[in-house]
């Protein structure tokens, strides 16, 4: 895998931003592409990790390029990030405001394991792991919840969805809760909060936006398109394209991904039942 490239189109969309943006991070000086001899851009897997790093500070946290570039000069190595998640973990407290990063290092260091032990058992990378742990950023949709699952939680319950009893849920237009920003244009707002049998969120997919992958897991799964389109594969060669009004239901034990193939924003309804995803 560490000998894959990727284009520069796939590499944008991986990433959740255009060409032209590539481009321009390259005259910034933020990144530098493999040239082949024909002048073609061409990504690795590093690279476009990276490329997610800075889509992330530059949309969540406000930064120009010089703060970019200063804050990817400033990352730390693994080994040190470890370190300074043990003094990290002695200030958390069990509420849902702990990053997701952090509350992976937690119960990574809980379950006795090292980095290296899980990027071995997930086929995560270290450097990806340790990054997330510090950042809560640099894993993909599908990374996420193996690294979840490896660990013995689920994406919903790092992001906080099952806090609280369950029982009745009242949630106004527009007023839902957010999970925690961790994949490039992939935005998940709660649509029933609690301990409940069904996981109802809001997906909103910006374009080029993907799961990156695909996952698997025990349950069932319904999802409606309210705008825009989606491609779900499942079982790595059945293809299904949803347009705006479409309904679609699979059980989840089937590997899938999706991605967003409209021009702009895809929203759906997603419902995962039982709470394991």
């Amino acid at each position: 895998m560490d000998d894959v490239h990727f284009k520069i189109a796939e590499a944008a969309r991986m990433a959740g931003v255009s060409a032209s943006t590539l481009r321009l991070w390259e005259t910034q000086e933020l990144i530098q592409p493999v040239r082949t001899p024909s002048g073609q851009r061409l990504y690795d897997l590093a690279l476009v990790e990276r490329l997610k790093t800075i889509a992330w500070l530059r949309s969540e946290k406000g930064l120009n390029p010089a703060a970019i570039r200063e804050s990817l000069r400033e990352d730390v190595s693994p080994t040190v990030a470890d370190e300074v998640g043990e003094i990290l973990d002695e200030d958390d407290t069990e509420t849902s405001d702990i990053a997701v990063g952090q509350k992976v290092r937690r119960l990574r260091r809980d379950a006795g394991k090292t980095l290296e032990a899980v990027a071995q058992a997930t086929g995560v990378s270290v450097s990806q792991l340790s990054t997330f742990e510090r950042t809560s950023y640099g894993l993909s949709f599908t990374a996420l919840h193996t690294v979840a699952s490896y660990l013995g939680t689920t994406v919903a319950n790092l992001s906080g969805q099952e806090q609280g009893d369950g029982g009745e849920s009242l949630i106004r237009d527009g007023k839902w809760p957010t999970w925690p920003t961790t994949s490039s244009g992939v935005t998940i707002q709660v649509l029933a909060e609690g301990r409940n049998q069904m996981e109802c969120n809001r997906f909103q997919l910006a374009p080029g936006a993907s799961s990156e992958g695909a996952y698997q897991h025990e349950g069932e799964e319904f999802m409606h398109v309210l705008s825009g389109s989606l491609e779900i594969i499942l079982d790595g060669d059945r293809f299904f394209e949803l347009n705006a009004g479409d309904s679609f239901y699979f059980e989840s034990r089937r590997p899938h991904s999706w991605h967003n193939t409209s021009d702009g924003e895809t929203v759906l309804i997603w419902i995962n039942t039982p709470a394991t995803f």
